[in-house]
């Protein structure tokens, strides 16, 4: 048998795979070229450029949903006369709903294309925006945010695996990125925003992107891999053209999409179960080991529950909160203009090694915590530790799992998959949020050295099984790992 990370060194093109359509395709030896007719040259349309804003538009409207909690709080209890626990339920019936949604938001967005899912996914937020807004009984407060969980859930799911199937692909990479850097502006916009205006109104404003990408909706085309996986030939052609530009001959790139499509329909059945057949175990453990990362290596804590992290180390909650809200952005900027430069495995794999040291910091800083001689560092310690992890995470695992996840799974599968994948996600994610404080008060020292040693184990995650997906199309990519489980 191969070895995993060799294949994906040499660029996973296997010198053979199941069922060509066209062996010309294959000609190119791995590492060579993507042998895929998808030039290299290929460039950003204005079609392209607009249908990924569109998209990005509801991960802004995702971002705004995070982020509206934490300074809605006090006027919202205040107003309504919310308890601890009543306010408890509101932040966390959001997961809820996403657990539900993500039973079926991979199913969703195969049955009735990548373009309704976003308006439906948009729909259900706006519902729950204006539930919010209006609520005068805690009870309209949780329907609002079930509902909005379960938009989210399938948001999450689909603008990446939109951005994805549109973008040529050297672009692919940077686009799909976006998604996580409009996530984080409309995160720290509630943070500003929130603090002139009242709960209700901030309801409204987050309302707005959710808006203007059902109008967007009207004017970008669906997802050309999912014109080809229903059968609407003719759509497809005229799609293709629309993103590749009115000039640019797109039969070769066409006829290959709609040829592997058609080859991996056949090659399986649809159903839960034939999802873990041994020809789609790698990129399986793939998706739902990177996706599994992000909540149990800290991230969802330090998110959620970053004031009461620096409240602990005795640091000022406020400094720590801006210092995060402005370091994230510039970051994930950075992350989105390196991810097609230096590729998704290498960004993965500084991503996971900053954030081990920085736990390996926090962990001990707390450690130190009533010592005489070193209490007085372990705020900064903490401090620095979570700047650290926060610089980490945004520059890789925040966002490039939701782009090898929109890369990795067959066109046959990739509903099934995502589902499933978001599922076990928030799954963990709702675990991590329930138990951080219990943990907390057991051992604060004890905690963080819990992610420490799953980030370790993170990083020879990425190491030995994470592809490097950069540079090649969807088909070769899916073609090549769906070869590898074989072996």
């Amino acid at each position: 048998m191969e070895n995993p990370q060799q294949n994906s060194e040499e660029g996973l093109m296997p010198k053979s795979s199941p069922p060509q359509p066209n062996p010309a395709i294959v000609a190119n030896e791995a590492g060579q070229g993507s042998g895929f007719p998808e030039s290299d040259k290929s460039s950003a349309t204005p079609v392209v450029v607009l249908s990924t804003l569109v998209a990005i538009c509801g991960s802004f409207a995702y971002g705004c949903t995070i982020g509206y909690s934490s300074p809605a709080e006090s006027g919202m209890r205040a107003d309504l006369r919310l308890s601890v626990t009543q306010y408890s339920v509101f932040g966390s019936v959001l997961t809820v709903g996403g657990i539900i949604g993500s039973l079926v938001n991979g199913k969703i967005a195969d049955l009735v294309g990548r373009r309704r899912a976003m308006w439906l996914s948009e729909l259900f937020c706006i519902v729950g925006w204006l539930a919010v807004a209006f609520s005068k009984h805690a009870w309209s407060l949780y329907l609002g945010r079930f509902s909005l969980g379960i938009g989210l859930v399938l948001m999450a799911y689909v603008i990446p695996v939109y951005i994805a199937e549109i973008t040529p692909k050297n672009i692919r990479g940077a686009f799909t990125a976006a998604f996580q850097f409009l996530l984080t502006s409309g995160l720290s916009v509630m943070y500003l925003v929130g603090t002139v205006v009242s709960w209700r109104a901030l309801a409204l404003i987050a309302a707005v992107p959710c808006l203007l990408q059902i109008i967007g909706l009207f004017f970008i085309p669906e997802s050309p891999r999912w014109l080809a996986k229903v059968g609407r030939e003719k759509e497809l052609e005229t799609t293709l053209q629309r993103l590749r530009g009115k000039n640019a001959d797109i039969s070769m790139e066409s006829a290959h999409i709609r040829e592997y499509t058609q080859t991996f329909e056949m090659d399986s059945k649809v159903g839960i179960f034939y999802l873990f057949q041994r020809k789609y175990a790698y990129p399986l453990v793939v998706g739902v080991g990177l996706s599994a990362m992000q909540p149990l290596l800290g991230a969802t804590a330090i998110q959620y529950y970053a004031s009461y992290i620096f409240s602990e180390a005795d640091f000022s909650t406020k400094i720590g909160s801006i210092s995060l809200a402005i370091i994230q952005l510039p970051v994930i900027g950075a992350s989105v203009l390196l991810t097609d430069r230096f590729g998704r495995r290498p960004l993965l794999l500084a991503s996971t090694i900053v954030m081990c040291l920085s736990l390996a910091i926090i962990a001990t800083a707390f450690g130190l915590q009533g010592t005489h001689r070193w209490n007085e560092v372990t705020s900064v310690l903490v401090y620095v530790g979570i700047m650290g992890f926060s610089v980490g995470y945004s520059i890789g695992l925040s966002g490039l799992p939701s782009v090898v996840m929109a890369e990795i799974f067959p066109i046959n599968m990739k509903g099934l998959a995502g589902s499933l994948v978001i599922f076990i996600h928030h799954c963990i994610n709702w675990t991590i949020t329930f138990t951080f404080h219990f943990m907390m008060e057991w051992s604060k020292t004890g905690t963080f050295s819990i992610f420490w040693v799953i980030c370790a184990a993170g990083v020879a995650f990425v190491t030995f099984l994470v592809p490097e997906t950069k540079g090649r199309t969807l088909e070769e990519i899916q073609a090549s790992i769906t070869k590898l489980s074989r072996r």
